[in-house]
């Protein structure tokens, strides 16, 4: 009988799938809280250069943000390159990297 981990990780695999699906999206990236990637649909060079870069840059800009307003928190982090667009979604315990084509993104 399947367990209710399999079920969520079932649910997790879905969610990558549908995210790459998306036109423009380059790969997709999951890291733990201590920026070590999970999940990748990027090559290991890629994968470990922006696991590690975005990770550094989205606990600034918590930091940053925090320090403004102790009240307040990061949320979601866009920065957009000439090149593509690096979509990150912070959680308490995991980092969701979306890295898309600008030049062919619907956005």
């Amino acid at each position: 009988m399947p367990s209710h981990g399999d079920a969520e990780q079932a649910e997790v695999e879905e969610t990558l799938k549908r995210i790459q699906s998306q036109r423009g999206v380059v790969g997709v990236i999951v890291v733990n809280a201590e920026g070590i990637p999970i999940r990748t649909t990027m090559d290991n060079v890629s994968t470990v250069q922006y696991a590690g870069l975005i990770h550094q840059l989205s606990m600034k800009a918590r930091s940053t943000i925090r320090d403004i307003d102790p009240q307040n928190d990061l949320t979601f982090l866009r920065i957009r390159c000439k090149k593509n667009e690096i979509m990150v979604a912070p959680d308490k315990e995991y980092l969701l990297m979306v890295i898309q084509n600008t030049n062919e993104s619907s956005l």
